[in-house]
C-alpha cells in the first residue's frame, strides 16, 4: 500500500501517531529531511528486530522516491509486519508538493 505526500501532510496535521521511516543514507539525511526516523535500508535489514515491538502499528516508510522504502516495505511485511505504508515518490513528491517544508 502506498500513502500520498498529501495524505502523510494530513497525518501530520491531525496529530496521528505512526512510526515513520527514512531509508535513504545519511548524507541525503542531512541535505532534507521531513522528521522521520533515520534507518538506511542496509541497517534497517540488519536491525529489524528493534522494530518487532511495532509490528501491527502503522508504519510508514520513505527515501528519494519511493524505490527504496519500497523494498523497505516488502522486507518488512515478509516479517510480518502488518501495516506498513510507502510514500508514493518519497522526498522528491513531498518538495513538489510543498517544498523543503517539515510537515
Amino acid at each position: 500500500m502506498e500513502i500520498t505526500v498529501q495524505e502523510l501532510k494530513a497525518k501530520f496535521q491531525q496529530g496521528e501517531k505512526f512510526l515513520f521511516i527514512d531509508v535513504r543514507e545519511p548524507w541525503e539525511y542531512e541535505a532534507f529531511n521531513i522528521g522521520a526516523k533515520l534507518m538506511p535500508l542496509n541497517d534497517l535489514v540488519a536491525h529489524i528486530w528493534e522494530l518487532e515491538e511495532h509490528k501491527n502499528e502503522e508504519i510508514v516508510l520513505h527515501c528519494r522516491s519511493g524505490a527504496r522504502s519500497g523494498m523497505a516495505q516488502s522486507i518488512l511485511q515478509a516479517n510480518g509486519f502488518t501495516n506498513v505504508l510507502n510514500l508514493k515518490g518519497g522526498i522528491l513528491a513531498w518538495e513538489d508538493a510543498f517544498g523543503k517544508t517539515q510537515p
